[in-house]
C-alpha cells in the first residue's frame, strides 16, 4: 500500500529529539495500491497554497503522489525565502502570485536574501530553489518522485538543471 498525504505543509512536520523531520496529520491521508497510479477523488483536499494544481479542478478524478510532491516543493520554496506562499501583504504586485515571484528572483539570478549565510549554505539554497522548480511544475508527469527529489537534493547542484518554464498556461 502507498499513502497520498494530502497535507504536506509547513504546520504538519515535526522533529523529533534528533531534530529529524517527521510527517503528521494524517487525517485527509489516503491509501491505495502500489500498482494503482491514481487514486479517485470527489472533491479537492489540503491547504490553499500546498495544493497542486490537478487538486483544484471541478472534477478531479484521479489524483497520483505527485500531488505530495507539488506540496512537498512549495514546502522547500518557504524555507529557502522565508515568506509564507500565500502572501496577502505582498511588496510587490508580483509577489501577490508567490511561484511567478520565486521564478522571476531565480530566473532573473536576483538572489533571495539570505543574511550571513555562507557560501555553503548558498549553494544548498540554490539546489533547494531548483528541486523545488522541479516539484512544482504543472503537469504531475514533469515533477520528479519523491525518491528522485531526495537525489536532487543529496547530489551537485552543478548536475542540477532549472526547468525551462514554470507554468504554460494554456489559452483555449
Amino acid at each position: 500500500m502507498q499513502i497520498l498525504h494530502f497535507d504536506i505543509k509547513s504546520q504538519n512536520i515535526l522533529r523529533d529529539e534528533n531534530f529529524k523531520p517527521k510527517i503528521s496529520n494524517f487525517g485527509l491521508a489516503k491509501l491505495y495500491p502500489v500498482e494503482d497510479s491514481l487514486v479517485r477523488l470527489t472533491r479537492a483536499r489540503g491547504a490553499f497554497g500546498y495544493m497542486a494544481p490537478e487538486m483544484l479542478y471541478k472534477n478531479i478524478g484521479g489524483v497520483s503522489y505527485k500531488a505530495d510532491v507539488y506540496s512537498f516543493g512549495m514546502l522547500l520554496m518557504e524555507m529557502v525565502s522565508r515568506i509564507k506562499n500565500v502572501h496577502a501583504s505582498a511588496e510587490h504586485l508580483s509577489q501577490i502570485y508567490f511561484l511567478t515571484w520565486i521564478y522571476d528572483q531565480f530566473h532573473d539570478e536576483k538572489n533571495i536574501e539570505i543574511q550571513d549565510a555562507t557560501e555553503d549554505e548558498r549553494t544548498i539554497c540554490k539546489k533547494m530553489m531548483i528541486v523545488a522548480l522541479w516539484c512544482i511544475q504543472l503537469k504531475p508527469s514533469d515533477r520528479p518522485s519523491m525518491n528522485k527529489v531526495v537525489k536532487m537534493l543529496e547530489g551537485d547542484v552543478e548536475c542540477l538543471q532549472v526547468p525551462l518554464m514554470l507554468l504554460q498556461p494554456s489559452v483555449k
